[in-house]
C-alpha cells in the first residue's frame, strides 16, 4: 500500500512541473494547444519505447473491442487537463493551479466514489471524508491569502 501511495506523490509532485515546462513550452512554439499536442507526442513516444524495453505484450483486437465506448475518454480527459494546466499555470502560479486541481479532483473523487462510478468501488461520502474535503478547501483559501 505504501508503494502506491509513494508513486502517487511522485505523480503528484510531477504536475506542477509538468505545468511549467508546457508553459514555456508555448511560447516559442505559437501556443498552448501546441505546446499540449507535443507533450502528448513526447508522452506517448516515452509510452511506446518504455512498452518496448518492458516487453509488454500488446492487447488483442478482441480485447481493445470489448472495453465499453467510454472507457476509451480517459484520452480525452488527459488532453483536455494537460491543455489547461497549460493554459492556467503562467497565470496561476504552482500553488494556486495545482490547490484549485485539487479542489477539482476532490469533488469528482467524492461523486466518483460514493457512485461508484467508471470502474471505482462504491464507497458512500462520510462525515469524515466530507471533513477532509472542507479542511482541503480551507487550505485552499488559506494560501490565497497574501
Amino acid at each position: 500500500m505504501w508503494l502506491y501511495f509513494l508513486i502517487a506523490l511522485m505523480g503528484g509532485m510531477v504536475l506542477p512541473m509538468q505545468a511549467g515546462l508546457n508553459s514555456v513550452l508555448a511560447k516559442p512554439v505559437g501556443g498552448s494547444y501546441v505546446a499540449s499536442l507535443l507533450s502528448f507526442g513526447v508522452g506517448t513516444a516515452t509510452l511506446i519505447l518504455f512498452t518496448i524495453c518492458m516487453r509488454l505484450p500488446l492487447p488483442s483486437w478482441q480485447n481493445m473491442t470489448s472495453a465499453p465506448w467510454w472507457a476509451w475518454l480517459g484520452g480525452v480527459c488527459g488532453a483536455f487537463f494537460v491543455a489547461v494546466v497549460t493554459i492556467s499555470a503562467p497565470k496561476l502560479g504552482a500553488i494556486t493551479l495545482v490547490a484549485v486541481v485539487i479542489i477539482g479532483q476532490m469533488l469528482a473523487s467524492v461523486m466518483l466514489d460514493h457512485y461508484g462510478l467508471m470502474g471505482f468501488s462504491q464507497s458512500s461520502l462520510t462525515m469524515t471524508k466530507a471533513l477532509g474535503c472542507v479542511l482541503l478547501l480551507a487550505g485552499v483559501m488559506l494560501i490565497q491569502i497574501n
